[in-house]
This record gives structure tokens, sequence and C-alpha cells, in this order.
């Protein structure tokens, strides 16, 4: 890992990400119906040998056509089944516009909403699955199904929908809105309560110990947070054993995100949170490398001078573009890329891929699979 920056520093730039991942879901939101992959994810594989005994590449930077990244299991496991809770409780809500406090009296009925599904993971990995009342359209994992949805196209929120379930307790991230809206559900008497955390491979623990400061029970929090930290613990020395030693063989990786009707093309760089996860994949982050930081709108210049040998993707933002051939079509210069001359594109379920929650040690899992496997 790269070392990471001061935390102020960091901060500012992950208001930043949030703030431009809310604007591109507005904009992909205006024209085009969400993917998918979103609202019916592909479903996972069944069990498989462990990651550091797959068979790998020779090469892996060799390999040609496009592959999908499976999870092997979305089901997400509560690590307490009758976690503690004391409430009333103050919090820190890391509201887009400054910190404020808020105090939590009820959370009998919860609400977690973001781009991701990630605080939802989160809630109920923590136990308090029962307490949900509604879910985004990210939000896709089993113990789920059944939730009314209250985020239309685009991952737009309807107030109606919101306040239909009468909630008591939002929790959210900034990512979807728009923000008068969640600022009508403030203004209607719902305890809203924002959580940050930085995109990155530790979001996961850090998000599990905000959420259930929110939800009033701190030390289920912890025990999330030790678990987290250990399956990606084990999960990194896993993929570090299969990528190739020489740095000089390793994959060369962009991510780029795609809402085609919209005509929404960006590459995600430095302190977007892919970074971290190209590089936690054993990859190398070729917008890093270009000096790209967080989203910024694709460039036919910076693609080639970034030539990744890989292109990593969200499924339903390849499907929103036609495939790899519309994609190749649309956007010649993808063509000049490595990548793009071989058609190696890796996708990953829209809700999945960036989720930093509870999933992400599968994610890394299946990623990795999907980039060094034949």
């Amino acid at each position: 890992m790269t070392r990471q920056p001061p935390r102020r520093a960091r901060s500012r730039t992950a208001a930043t990400v949030v703030a431009a991942l809310a604007a591109l879901t507005m904009l992909a939101g205006c024209s085009v119906s969400p993917p998918s992959s979103s609202a019916e994810p592909t479903a996972p594989v069944g069990p498989r040998v462990p990651l550091s005994e797959l068979v790998v590449a020779e090469n892996p930077r060799d390999l040609t056509g496009p592959s999908t990244a499976l999870i092997e299991s979305s089901a997400i496991v509560p690590v307490a089944t009758d976690p503690a809770q004391a409430l009333p409780v103050t919090v820190v809500s890391r509201d887009l516009d400054g910190d404020r406090d808020v105090v939590v009296t009820d959370a009998s009925r919860i609400l977690p909403l973001d781009i991701a599904g990630s605080i939802a993971a989160t809630v109920f990995a923590l136990g308090f699955g029962d307490d949900v009342v509604g879910r985004d359209i990210s939000t896709t994992f089993p113990e789920a199904d059944g939730l009314p949805i209250v985020t239309s196209s685009g991952h737009a929120i309807s107030s109606e929908a919101v306040l239909a379930l009468r909630p008591t307790l939002v929790i959210t991230d900034g990512t979807v809105g728009p923000t008068d809206v969640v600022l009508q559900l403030r203004d209607a008497g719902v305890t809203v309560v924002y959580v940050d955390a930085e995109p990155g491979l530790s979001a996961p623990a850090e998000l599990a110990r905000q959420v259930s400061a929110a939800l009033g029970s701190p030390e289920t929090g912890e025990l999330l947070a030790e678990r987290l930290d250990q399956e990606l613990a084990e999960v990194l020395t896993a993929i570090e054993s299969i990528r190739p030693d020489d740095p000089a063989d390793r994959v060369r990786i962009l991510f780029l995100y795609l809402r085609g009707a919209s005509g929404i093309y960006y590459l995600f760089g430095e302190e977007s949170g892919a970074d971290e996860l190209i590089e936690g994949l054993g990859g190398i982050d070729v917008a890093g490398e270009i000096g790209w930081a967080g989203l910024r709108p694709m460039t036919d210049e910076a693609l080639v001078a970034a030539n990744p040998d890989l292109i990593l993707v969200m499924t339903g933002g390849l499907d929103s573009v036609g495939g790899v051939d519309g994609l190749l079509a649309e956007k010649p210069a993808v063509g000049l890329t490595r990548a793009g001359e071989t058609r190696r594109f890796v996708d990953m379920d829209d809700g999945e891929v960036l989720s930093f929650g509870p999933r992400t040690p599968a994610v890394l899992d299946a990623l990795a699979r999907a980039i060094y496997s034949p």
C-alpha cells in the first residue's frame, strides 16, 4: 500500500470524491434507468478453491478477452445476533457542509442510504438487520430482499417513499440525494446521520465504527471492524502469493466509470478508492502514474498515456455502452490501449466493486480470480 496522506488532507479529498460521485449519480439518473446489474445482481458462484491455491497465468499481462468477477456469496453474516444497544447517544454527523452533533434517540426503524449499499450491508453485519425498514437500489444482498426501495432511477431519493416507511433514523453518506430531499426528511423530524468513511481498504472497518456509534452499539462496531480487518489481511496475503513478484510483470489497471446513455465516461484516479483497490489486487494503478486525481472526465490523451493492460468497469456501465464492442466503437481511443487491443476488460456488479463495506474481502477475492486466472 502507498503511504497514507495526512488525515485532514484525505478528509477533504474524500468529501470531494463523495460530491463528485453524487453529481455523477444525478447526471446518470436524468436520462438512463439504473443498470440491471444493480437491481438484479448476477448470482454468486458456489464454493471454490482457496485463492492461494488458484491456478494462475504465468504472465497475467498476457491474458486476453473480457472476464466477469463474481463473488462466492453475497450473504451478510452478522457479527452478533443480539447486539447490545444504549440510546440516546450523541454522535458527530459528517454532513457535506461540516460536522454537527446529532442526538439519536430511536433506532427502531432504520433506513440506510448510499450509492453502493455499503451502509445497509454494515447495519446487517452489525446484527441490526431486523430494524431496517427500506433500502436503496444498490442494496441487493439476500437478507434485504423484500424491503421496499426508496430510490428511483439514478439513485435519487423519493421523500414520499421514505416518509411512508416512518423511519426513525436515516444513515447516509451523501452519495444519494438530492441533498434538498435529505434536508426535507430532517425538517420532517427524521433523525439523519451522515457517515464519512474515506474511500479505500480502511473504509469497511471505519464504516463499522461510525454506523455502530449511530446505533448506540460501539462495542459491536469494534467486533465487526476487527473481523473485517482480519478478513482483509487474509485476502491481501493470498493475493500477494499469486501476483507476480517483479513489478514489471504486474498488471497495469485503470478504473473506468461508464454511463453510455448519459455520455458519462470518467476515469477514477488517486484518492477515489479505485487506486487502493487496484494496489490491493497487486496491480499497478496507471491513473496514479499519470497524476490523475479523484474522479474526472476521461480524455483520449489521458487514456492513451495511461495505456492499461486491463480496464476495470462496472457491469451495468459496460452494458450501458453496448458491451466491449459498443465501448470500442463509441470511444476509439480505448482501442489504442493495450487493454483495448486485447479486449481485456474485467467487469463487476455496480453495487459491489467499489462498495468498501462488509463485502470488500469477497470483492477482492472475486476480482483477483478474474484478473489472474486464465
